[in-house]
């Protein structure tokens, strides 16, 4: 098999295809041919040597589509169609930047569809973080108004679809006016620019009382999107998209306006049971949902793949076939 292995932290160009033997799965692991997997921005950070608890060389990879290959258990059949993802998938152990993974049987969810898997590919992980954003961090329900930041990353033009599907408004936000249509075309009721103080729009835009905010460029804009809602909001931060972690001299009674609720989804931690992911693969396949994919890239063009992420040109997610 090949694989795209990382030996040592830095850019793009220390990506490099090398040939290993097809591992051989142990009493609960399964082993995954993989068909298909996207780019997440963690996958960019730990390539810069952001993430400390992962050592190098590793193939990075936190999700993929595929078919099982083996399952010494027997519980999944060869050929069955799953999704892996997370669970230390890319960072404690090989992920999916390879043409077959071996992962623990807990994190393999099977599926059945119809699609193609440039498009099966694009789904686990965006899934989850926009499913579990809204629904089990957020709550959202129907009436409600919704901001979201960071608005034509993956995420959040897929949470930007589940948002309208479950009957809110949703205005989403971009720094680029040339994507205005795209957020348009993809549901949103109101497109904000991000200027950096979305909550001077707000106040000064009467019309808009946020009831919730998905956060997805993170630290450098929170408090900002903290001041965004009404009393009694909430604000979720799931995204990174700013690629800074942490915030100096965080002094919650200055930085939490009163009454505001402020929580995280992190799908490593809560993980959306396979039916709600089946229903969703269902939906597209219906012509419900359009996940917005930008790019399909081979294995081999790894590199290329990840300057494209590391653009942070939005739009869709970064798809790679093995």
């Amino acid at each position: 098999m090949k694989a795209a292995v990382i030996r040592s932290a830095g850019g793009a160009e220390n990506f490099f295809m090398e040939e290993f033997p097809v591992p051989t799965p142990l009493e609960g692991q399964v082993l995954i041919k993989v068909k298909a997997f996207g780019l997440n921005r963690s996958e960019l950070m730990t390539r810069k040597g952001l993430s400390p608890d992962v050592h190098f060389p590793r193939v990075l990879g936190i999700e993929c589509v595929g078919e099982v290959a083996h399952d010494p258990s027997g519980t999944l059949a060869k050929g069955q169609k799953v999704a892996a993802f997370m669970g230390g998938m890319g960072r404690d152990f090989d992920g999916s930047y390879a043409e077959y993974t071996l992962v623990p049987r807990a994190i393999v969810m099977p599926f059945e569809s119809t699609l193609s898997w440039e498009i099966l590919g694009a789904l686990p992980e965006m899934f989850q973080t926009a499913y579990g954003s809204l629904h089990r961090a957020l709550k959202i329900k129907s009436g409600e108004t919704l901001l979201i930041r960071g608005g034509t990353s993956s995420v959040g033009l897929l949470a930007l679809q589940l948002a309208k599907e479950a009957g809110l408004f949703v205005i989403s936000t971009t720094r680029n006016e040339a994507k205005r249509e795209l957020l348009v075309a993809n549901g949103a009721d109101e497109v904000l620019i991000d200027n950096g103080s979305l909550a001077e729009i707000i106040k000064n835009q009467s019309q808009f009382k946020i009831d919730k905010v998905l956060e997805l460029v993170g630290t450098t804009t929170l408090q900002d999107s903290l001041k965004t809602v009404v009393s009694g909001g909430s604000v979720c931060m799931t995204g990174i998209l700013s690629e800074q972690w942490s915030i100096a001299e965080f002094a919650p009674m200055n930085y939490i306006p009163a009454t505001v609720n402020l929580t995280v989804y992190d799908s490593g931690e809560i993980r959306i049971e396979g039916k709600y992911f089946q229903k969703f693969v269902k939906d597209i396949e219906k012509g419900f949902l359009k996940p917005a994919i930008k790019r399909i890239f081979n294995l081999n063009e790894i590199v290329a793949a990840h300057h494209l992420m590391e653009s942070s040109s939005g739009g869709g997610k970064i798809v790679v076939l093995p």
